[in-house]
C-alpha cells in the first residue's frame, strides 16, 4: 500500500434525512475520514437534524461541501467507487469493500466512495459516472443496509490500512502473594464456621477443598482480597436498625 495515498472522500448523493447525514459523519470520523461531500441534499444544508445524530462528529459536518451534481462533487477524484447492491445495467468492475480499500491505498490520486439516497440508492447515471462498483456481501434474503451502515463498512475496511489508535489498555493489577489469599481463606472459614455453614460435619474437608480451589483459580489482586475481606466482615455484622 502507498502511504501517501490520500483518504477517500465520502459523497452522499441526494441524501434525504439530516439525521442520516449526521450518522454517516459519525461513522466516518470513527475511522479517520473527515471529508464529506453532499450532492443536492433534499432538505438543503445545513440541516438541524444532522448535528445531534453526529454525536460529536461536528468537524465533519462543519466542513461538508455541497454540490449540484455528482460530476462536480468528484471532479478532483481519480477513482470513483459507486456503492450499490445492483449493477443497474452498467458494466463496471465489481469489488468488495476490502478490495476497494486496498485499491484506494494504492492509488496516488483522490478516491471517492459514492452512496445513493436512502430509499432508492444510486441511479443508473450515477453508477455510469463511477469507475468501479462496490458491493457488500450480504444475506440474499435480507439485503437491508442503511446509509450509515454502508458508510461504516467501507470506512472500516479503509481504516485497516492506516495506523489508527487502539483504545488504551488498562494494566491489570498483579496477583497478590499467596499469604494474602491464605488469610482470606481463613477469614472465610472462621465466619462460615460461626454461621454453621459446614454441615454435615463429615463434609467439612470436601467443602473447604472446593472453596480453596475456587479462590486459588481467580488470580486475586491485593485490592481484590481487601475488598473480599470487607465483604465477609460486613456479612458477619448484625444489621443496623433502620
Amino acid at each position: 500500500m502507498t502511504a501517501a495515498a490520500p483518504p477517500p472522500v465520502i459523497v452522499l448523493v441526494r441524501p434525504q434525512l439530516g439525521e442520516n447525514i449526521g450518522k454517516a459523519a459519525r461513522a466516518m470520523l470513527n475511522f479517520g475520514l473527515t471529508e464529506l461531500r453532499l450532492v443536492a441534499p433534499r432538505d438543503g444544508w445545513p440541516n438541524p437534524d444532522a448535528g445531534p445524530a453526529a454525536s460529536g462528529a461536528d468537524i465533519v459536518l462543519a466542513n461538508a461541501a455541497v454540490y449540484d451534481s455528482l460530476a462536480a462533487a468528484t471532479a478532483d477524484c481519480t477513482h470513483i467507487y459507486a456503492t450499490t447492491v445492483r449493477k443497474r445495467g452498467v458494466t463496471k468492475p465489481v469489488m468488495t469493500p476490502e478490495a476497494a480499500a486496498t485499491q484506494v491505498h494504492a492509488t496516488a490520486g483522490r478516491s471517492a466512495y459514492v452512496f445513493g439516497p436512502e430509499r432508492s440508492g444510486l441511479e443508473t447515471d450515477d453508477v455510469a459516472l463511477a469507475h468501479s462498483i462496490v458491493t457488500v456481501p450480504i444475506n440474499p434474503e435480507f439485503g437491508s443496509l442503511n446509509l450509515a451502515q454502508a458508510v461504516i463498512l467501507l470506512a472500516y475496511e479503509w481504516s485497516k490500512g492506516v495506523a489508527l489508535a487502539s483504545p488504551p489498555e488498562a494494566p491489570l493489577d498483579p496477583p497478590a502473594p499467596h499469604a494474602e489469599l491464605e488469610e482470606l481463606m481463613q477469614h472465610f472459614v472462621r465466619d462460615l464456621d460461626k454461621a454453621g455453614y459446614f454441615f454435615p460435619a463429615e463434609r467439612t474437608d470436601a467443602t473447604l477443598r472446593t472453596l480453596r480451589t475456587t479462590l486459588t483459580k481467580t488470580g486475586w489482586s491485593h485490592n481484590d482480597i481487601r475488598m473480599m475481606h470487607g465483604i465477609v466482615t460486613a456479612l458477619g455484622r448484625t444489621p443496623r436498625a433502620r
